[in-house]
């Protein structure tokens, strides 16, 4: 795919066209995307640039520190050259994040297997070392003379984008270190002889004169490493008959979600930048029975029991409350509400929805779409586009006579409605 100009610059061949498929679909890709978008400061240009790129429009890309470079095309044949600009690290910079991979061998071998591990890069942010951008942190240069992102820049983000999927050191190397280099210095690193531990801190001083005699304090607690699975809850099944109206199976399971959802928290708190769902005690009763719902609790005996009274705790049937439950794991409350709540779209949100979809495609691939509320329904398919209030476009498919979420949310209604379409080859293949 890729050809080595030089240890310091690497040359990758035009990708084809990416019709009907999202940009990114790595977490560190999608990093770079919202780094472009929240940045931008004309939303047109990079709906444009989208389009441009999608259409196959970015040739050949050549990375090296500081500088990624392409030739964009217009549909006229007209190429302009534009290159965007991150900030390289400095030695020091690149001292502290080789120690810090070091210090775990899974971020190693996450590296080699072409992967960005979020612990890496959480590292690295408390350390001072900002490996993904920020916003406002890609300059643009473009042959157009635009002063901010153009078309032209927005489209070769958009490739890059699909090419960090591929290949994380193309991030590193942006940012000022060569793969092979990387290697070598993270293999000499792994290589050498361990350093002094710290000197044990005196037992027994006072604080503050610890402090004001300099005393060496221990390093603080590595980050704990996530379990395999939750903890198991202890077992209420004793012989002792409950007391009043406790139920003891719905305490069982209670406390079984406790441990899951205690699971998801240190997994979301240790991946960074996921998106956190409303806390419990924020969800009213038929949310929260959707959210139980969706906890797979206990064996099939008591499932369909927990299900029964979780179904009838919330007013739904059984068939409604699984279709609540694929919602909810789709995207929690946002993606319950897109399911169960119509609403009429307007003013300046129908003026938002009807540029996004006008520019998410070229003109002779647009699907017809047939509007009601906040629905959109592609003619003639399965197909349907349902705009939560918070502007992103939730994929919806039809089943047995029934629509059903297809997918992810995302702000690009192509984007969403490619998830509709995989999910249509899955079955076929299947």
């Amino acid at each position: 795919m890729n050809a080595y100009d030089s240890e310091r610059e690497h040359t990758f061949e035009a990708l084809p066209p990416a019709q009907g498929r999202g940009f990114a679909q790595s977490w560190w890709g999608r990093a770079w995307l919202a780094a472009l978008e929240g940045g931008a400061l004309d939303g047109e240009q990079v709906r444009t640039g989208r389009r441009l790129a999608r259409a196959g429009a970015v040739g050949a890309v050549s990375v090296r520190p500081g500088r990624i470079t392409a030739v964009v095309q217009e549909r006229d044949g007209t190429g302009y050259r534009a290159d965007v600009l991150l900030d390289v690290l400095t030695d020091a910079q690149w001292d502290r994040f080789l120690d810090l991979t070091v210090e775990r061998s899974g971020h190693v071998a996450a590296l080699l297997d072409r992967e960005m591990p979020p612990h890496l890069v959480e590292d690295s942010e408390a350390a001072g070392i900002d490996l993904l951008p920020g916003l406002g942190d890609l300059e643009a240069e473009c042959g157009c003379d635009a002063w901010d992102h153009c078309r032209h820049t927005t489209a070769l983000c958009y490739q890059v984008a699909r090419l960090l999927d591929q290949d994380p050191f193309v991030l590193l190397l942006l940012r000022g270190r060569a793969e092979q280099a990387l290697l070598a210095d993270l293999q000499a690193r792994s290589t050498a002889e361990p350093a002094e531990a710290a000197p044990t801190p005196q037992q027994g001083v006072d604080a503050v004169e610890a402090y004001l005699a300099g005393h060496v304090l221990p390093p603080l607690p590595a980050v704990p490493e996530l379990p395999g699975q939750p903890g198991v809850p202890p077992s209420l099944d004793t012989e002792a008959p409950p007391a009043g109206v406790v139920e003891p199976a719905a305490l069982e399971i209670l406390a079984a979600r406790t441990a899951a959802q205690a699971h998801v928290l240190l997994a979301e708190a240790l991946r960074g930048g996921a998106e956190r769902l409303a806390p419990a005690w924020a969800l009213t009763v038929g949310e929260d029975a959707v959210r139980l719902a969706a906890g797979r609790p206990g064996d099939a005996d008591t499932a369909q029991w927990v299900l029964n009274r979780l179904a009838a705790g919330s007013r739904r049937g059984r068939e409604q409350l699984a279709l609540a439950v694929r919602a909810w794991r789709t995207g929690g409350v946002s993606a319950l509400s897109v399911l169960e709540e119509e609403w009429v779209v307007e003013g300046e949100a129908l003026a938002r929805a009807r540029a996004a979809l006008d520019t998410a495609w070229e003109e002779d691939e647009r699907p017809v779409l047939r509007a009601r509320g906040n629905r959109w329904t592609v003619v003639g398919s399965a197909g349907q586009l349902r705009l939560g209030r918070d502007g992103r476009w939730w994929p919806y498919r039809k089943e047995r006579g029934r629509w059903v979420p297809a997918g992810d949310a995302a702000r690009d209604p192509a984007t969403a409605l490619a998830a509709v379409a995989s999910e249509e080859v899955e079955e076929a293949l299947s």
